[in-house]
């Protein structure tokens, strides 16, 4: 009986797709021990990105301080890393040493496996670091990023993950559907042409529920030798965010194969996770119906409500479909980018600044003309040449039309902030201004979560009805009278004996 064994996502990617990456360290660490004892062959816990972003600018936690202590209290399930090639935490291009000083740091403060990826397939990009990492100590993982368009064909990946495993020495390899595109069909060509090159290593899949295809899409994955799956523990699974793991490990158990986690606990850690959402009000995953249109458009859910904020501030709701549809012609005139961070950014911002301009290519970011040019890597197609020429004549003048050979940064920001560890440096390099100051000044970061009384819940809901004018509560040898006086609240007691 063949082993299938879980990586959990709920820390990282489920709550980044579901809660726009605003889980606490506090919620995570009160089921740090039950999730470390559940049996997961690996825990994802991605210091990078949005993650690092949400934590120093909105969250004022750092990021670290998350890192060293869930790594102190998950110590027996290996905790993943995830590194983005080139761009770093950031959407610019950085230089080699910068993704190279975060490996090494994180290693120092307890990561034991890395997964390592860039949007364009652009090995060059993620080798050096792959051999890096496993000099260290580390487990490698390369991940292949899972792309809809005519450039993204089965040989394409059987011939970049031969590449990987002969030039980085790889421990394992992941297939990273971002947009939840793979389906059932697409599978059973992928896998096999795959599997055929990697001999005994183990085959990773990753994807999301976007479409509501991902669980067939697994299941179909497992039949053809995919060894690891990755779901999130509902209620933070479903939606945008990976097959619940609950459903999954009874569906493999079903066709016969052994998953090696223990259910109870996993049930526990989902029942925290919908209690810390009634008190935060936060939305629990949900399936998703099958919408065709997102294989057009490939936008991901978040980047979605993100364009309908924007659209709003504009007055232009009623443009939302324009947008997605410009996504879609977009991608095919840049040579079809993944929509995946750092290129899913750049194609959004432009389709926005096109509909709301009412010019195609009239303003383009930077960051679209770096793309364009070959900044962030070799790019899977040629950008037409039409568009070449709209980019090169309405971007930055100063953009060098040749990617400039970047100079190491390490050696400068040591010499920069003499008295502070790397790791902070590097959170300096990446964040302009005070952000860093400010998420220092907040003070230490919350290491427990407590769930208030139902009766405090239901006096913070009491308070937000506008025309109630008194409320009266009782319960067995308590009483409470709330009213209003001069608008002004004011709480009497009475009545309490035991």
């Amino acid at each position: 009986m063949k082993e299938i064994r879980i990586m959990d996502t709920t820390l990282r990617d489920a709550h980044q797709s579901l809660w726009a990456t605003r889980m606490t360290t506090a919620m995570m660490l009160s089921v740090a021990d039950r999730m470390d004892r559940a049996g997961f062959d690996a825990i994802d816990l991605s210091i990078g990105g949005a993650h690092v972003d949400v934590s120093v600018r909105y969250l004022k936690e750092n990021p670290w301080e998350r890192v060293r202590l869930l790594c102190k209290n998950i110590y027996r399930t290996p905790m993943y890393g995830t590194v983005r090639s080139k761009s770093g935490a950031a959407f610019d291009v950085v230089p080699n040493d910068i993704p190279l000083l975060w490996i090494e740091r994180l290693i120092a403060n307890g990561m034991r496996r890395f997964r390592i990826y860039d949007a364009l397939a652009d090995l060059d990009n993620i080798v050096y670091l792959l051999r890096h990492a496993k000099e260290l100590g580390a487990y490698t993982v390369g991940i292949l990023a899972y792309g809809h368009s005519p450039v993204h064909t089965d040989e394409l990946y059987a011939r970049k993950t031969k590449e990987l495993i002969e030039r980085a020495a790889v421990d394992a390899i992941m297939i990273k559907d971002a947009g939840g595109l793979l389906t059932p069909d697409r599978i059973r060509t992928l896998v096999p042409a795959m599997k055929g090159v990697m001999g005994n290593l183990p085959l990773e899949l990753h994807s999301h529920c976007l479409t509501g295809l991902a669980p067939l899409v697994y299941l179909d994955g497992v039949k053809l030798g995919v060894d690891q799956l990755h779901t999130a523990i509902a209620p933070l699974a479903n939606g945008e965010a990976q097959p619940a793991t609950q459903t999954m490990v009874r569906n493999l158990r079903d066709m016969g194969y052994a998953v090696n986690v223990d259910d109870a606990l996993i049930d526990e850690v989902g029942e925290h996770f919908r209690k810390v959402a009634e008190q935060e009000g936060l939305p629990l995953g949900v399936p998703m119906e099958y919408d065709a249109f997102h294989f057009e458009h490939q936008v991901p859910g978040g980047m979605q409500t993100n364009f309908k904020f924007q659209l709003a501030q504009a007055g232009l709701t009623h443009k939302l479909d324009e947008v997605l549809h410009e996504c879609a012609r977009i991608r095919g005139e840049l040579g079809w980018p993944i929509m995946i961070t750092p290129f899913s950014q750049f194609v959004g911002t432009l389709a926005v600044l096109n509909v709301v301009n009412g010019e195609r290519y009239k303003v383009i970011p930077d960051e679209v003309k770096k793309y364009a040019l070959g900044y962030y890597g070799k790019l899977m197609a040629p950008v037409q040449p039409d568009i070449l020429d709209r980019i090169l004549s309405n971007g930055s003048r100063s953009i060098a039309l040749t990617p400039p050979e970047l100079e190491p940064a390490v050696p400068a920001l040591r010499r920069k902030y003499p008295n502070i560890s790397d790791e902070e440096r590097l959170l300096r390099y990446s964040y302009a201004g005070s952000q860093v100051d400010d998420m220092l000044a907040a003070g230490a970061m919350r290491t427990e979560y407590h769930f208030e009384q139902p009766w405090v819940r239901l006096l913070k809901e009491i308070s937000k009805l506008p025309r109630l004018t008194r409320v009266h509560i009782q319960k067995k040898d308590l009483i409470m009278d709330l009213h209003k006086q001069r608008a002004e609240k004011q709480t009497e007691m009475s009545g309490a004996s035991s």
